[in-house]
């Protein structure tokens, strides 16, 4: 209860983050939405330095400048896109990264399994004021229930490997390896909803493993010369 305005934070960021990104997904393929939600590590470094107390290395910026590049690359938000969709994908970036931040930082006093309870609690009345303030709710049909149901079930299980992975790990270490899902989803957009697939998204994906890859290894690097 002494740490419920952090929740609250954490959960508002989150919250306007995930909402921005569902409106975008209507707007842009899905390669472009998560090349533009990986730009959160660069958001989620600025804010660690200044609220976590995390070094800012030169491995680490050279990692997430890469990560940086191989998104814009997948992105091309010069090339004519939608322009409005590109802008909320990119600034659900910002959400998601405060939502990082703030589950770091309570993972020093609070318990997994609390943190975990606030954003299910918080979540659900967000939802339900933001559904129903004008008094017309659309309910789900019959056939989209389960889908509703698969979707809140993997939403819960990444939520608990997060901040599970940020109770051990830097900040600045973790969102980096949420890039090894977009060249999976630029094959399900491909595959599924017969979105372009194009040589950029791999290029993009090359430069993203490779900075994953930098920070990865200086970090293990560090903790080998530390212990």
């Amino acid at each position: 209860v002494d740490r419920l305005p952090l929740h609250l934070l954490r959960n508002i960021c989150h919250f306007t983050g995930q909402n921005l990104w569902f409106y975008s997904l209507t707007l842009i393929t899905l390669a472009q939405v998560f090349a533009l939600e990986f730009t959160s590590p660069i958001w989620v470094m600025v804010f660690a330095v200044f609220l976590l107390g995390e070094r800012l290395t030169r491995v680490r910026v050279l990692a997430v400048a890469l990560g940086f590049l191989g998104a814009l690359a997948v992105a091309q938000p010069g090339a004519g896109g939608n322009a409005l969709g590109l802008t909320l994908a990119a600034t659900s970036a910002i959400g998601f990264a405060g939502s990082i931040v703030c589950t770091k930082m309570l993972t020093r006093t609070e318990t997994i399994l609390g943190i975990l309870f606030w954003l299910t609690l918080m979540q659900a009345v967000m939802g339900i004021v933001t559904t129903s303030w004008d008094g017309d709710v659309a309910w789900p049909s019959a056939a989209a229930w389960p889908w509703v149901a698969l979707i809140g079930c993997a939403g819960l299980l990444a939520h608990t490997c997060l901040t599970n992975a940020l109770a051990v790990a830097p900040a600045s270490v973790v969102t980096p390896m949420d890039f090894l899902r977009l060249p999976f989803i630029a094959i399900v957009g491909m595959a599924f909803y017969d979105e372009p697939l194009d040589v950029w998204v791999f290029v993009g994906a090359a430069l993203i493993f490779a900075g994953n890859y930098i920070n990865i290894l200086s970090e293990s690097r560090r903790r080998a010369i530390a212990r």
